[in-house]
């Protein structure tokens, strides 16, 4: 498929998945989305690709859906419809989001699927799904309150309020804040450093955390101990350990 509303990049083994309709701060139209989906399935196929960063053109991340498109979409379209941050949930890889700027709606469902996400100090967060009268529809209402619990969680949905990149920080909504020339290279540096472990081990790891989220701590820790034992069959086990006594960097092969 050829892009037009997202920028596809490969540094070495880190993919870049940048929005890219900045005249339209990066809402999601049905183009977006196609295009994502697409991406999406070509990083999870590609072996070389460690892990994936998110991030946007201008002056948003994702500000939302395109409300000219929605506002034409029947019940039945929408229920067919993407969801973006499930997507990059369940990808196999670990996932950053850089978020540059406006991250709102649908945009900041994205931003929770992802596993870590690093915000610019001019960033702003919100589900603001209220104000057009509608509700969250891609995890807003679910993510949400496992990340900063039900009732802050309650306040944000029902007002629409758009918060700072601070506020998200205080909330855990993000790991970091840092100025905005430090983005990218943050972002970067930390994908490279993760890329650099086991490939099974960081997704038997995911695994084991999304799914243990789903469920309760009893239920959690079998299955932790299941993925466990299965990371002690690994040949990357064997030579995390051999390198570790023989006191080098070790050699992952991803099995």
């Amino acid at each position: 498929m050829a892009y037009q509303n997202i920028i596809l990049e490969k540094e070495e083994n880190i993919a870049i998945v940048t929005f890219n309709r900045p005249e339209a701060m990066n809402v999601l139209n049905n183009q977006t989305r196609a295009e994502f989906t697409e991406a999406i399935a070509g990083v999870a196929a590609d072996d070389e690709i460690k892990v994936l960063i998110l991030t946007g053109s201008g002056k948003a991340f994702v500000a939302g859906s395109d409300i000219k498109e929605f506002s034409q979409t029947t019940p039945y379209v929408a229920h067919s419809i993407s969801r973006l941050g499930e997507m990059v949930e369940k990808l196999e890889k670990p996932v950053i989001a850089a978020v540059n700027g406006f991250c709102l709606g649908g945009g900041c469902e994205i931003a929770m699927g992802c596993d870590i996400v690093i915000a610019s100090e001019k960033a702003k967060f919100g589900q603001t799904e209220i104000n057009i009268g509608i509700i969250p529809g891609g995890g807003g209402t679910q993510r949400l309150p496992r990340l900063i619990g039900v009732c802050k969680a309650k306040e944000l949905i029902y007002t629409g309020d758009i918060i700072s990149a601070e506020q998200a920080d205080r909330l855990g909504i993000v790991n970091r804040v840092v100025p905005m020339d430090e983005l990218m290279p943050a972002a970067k540096e930390l994908a490279k450093r993760i890329a650099t472990k086991s490939t099974a081990a960081l997704k038997l790891a995911k695994t084991a955390i999304n799914r243990g989220m789903q469920t309760n701590l009893e239920s959690g820790l079998k299955y932790e101990y299941e993925l466990y034992s299965l990371a002690l069959s690994l040949e990357d086990r064997v030579e995390g350990v051999n390198a570790f006594l023989e006191k080098r960097a070790p050699k992952f092969v991803g099995r």
